[in-house]
């Protein structure tokens, strides 16, 4: 089995810009909403533009005082993360490598005699050579490097990161992300090795980790 590691940074906003912006698009639903009570009030008497006026003004203070207080939540998680050092999220792990367990294979989980079912254990590794539950996107191929030109390709899959975190298998014996793909219409016959080809982009770092597996018969 062959091993590649490549990385690759992907550049994210800073998280003290994104806090600022969710408090301008506070500000800025608040006024939109105002506008639009108030072009809806023009189609009314003036004794329900009184009534409905009375309840957009409750209605605001009620957002006015919460905006309040997500403001000075905002201000509080500025002030923390200001004080962090630069390095401060690669600090919460440092993903070193991806692996993928000897159990990745095909399997009959029908019990027809046919092997249906890809399965790929993958643990991601970090700087400590802990298993941990990185969160990121998949990519998955699957080969057959005896075929040559487009039919050595059999069929690729790709898992992002809503779907991969709920995947996650946290056991006596198991500490993975456990994915399944269905290879019935795509392997007629399991009788010759195959390669399991994974990239996967950690969210946290922007790097991308590569590695194989030869899978044979069983």
């Amino acid at each position: 089995m062959s091993k590649c590691v490549s990385h690759k940074c992907i550049s994210r906003p800073s998280p003290v810009v994104c806090i600022l912006s969710s408090a301008f698009l506070c500000t800025c639903a608040l006024v939109l909403l105002f506008a639009a009570g108030c072009e809806s009030s023009s189609r009314l008497t003036p004794a329900e533009q009184i009534r409905a006026l009375r309840q957009e003004k409750r209605q605001l203070q009620n957002q006015l005082e919460q905006s309040k207080s997500q403001n000075q939540q905002l201000k509080k998680q500025v002030q923390v993360i200001s004080g962090l050092p630069e390095d401060k999220f690669e600090s919460l792990y440092e993903l070193k490598k991806i692996k993928l367990t000897r159990y990745t294979n095909l399997y009959d989980k029908d019990k027809d005699g046919r092997k249906e079912k890809l399965i790929v254990y993958i643990q991601p590794i970090d700087t400590e050579n802990d298993k941990i539950k990185a969160g990121g996107a998949v990519d998955v191929q699957l080969w057959d490097l005896n075929k040559k030109g487009d039919e050595a390709l059999l069929g690729e899959w790709h898992v992002g990161p809503d779907e991969l975190k709920k995947l996650w298998f946290d056991t006596f014996l198991f500490i993975n992300y456990r994915l399944a793909f269905d290879v019935a219409d795509i392997v007629e016959s399991f009788d010759e090795p195959l390669t399991v080809k994974v990239t996967f982009t950690d969210y946290l770092s922007g790097k991308v980790f590569k590695e194989q597996k030869v899978i044979k018969p069983r």
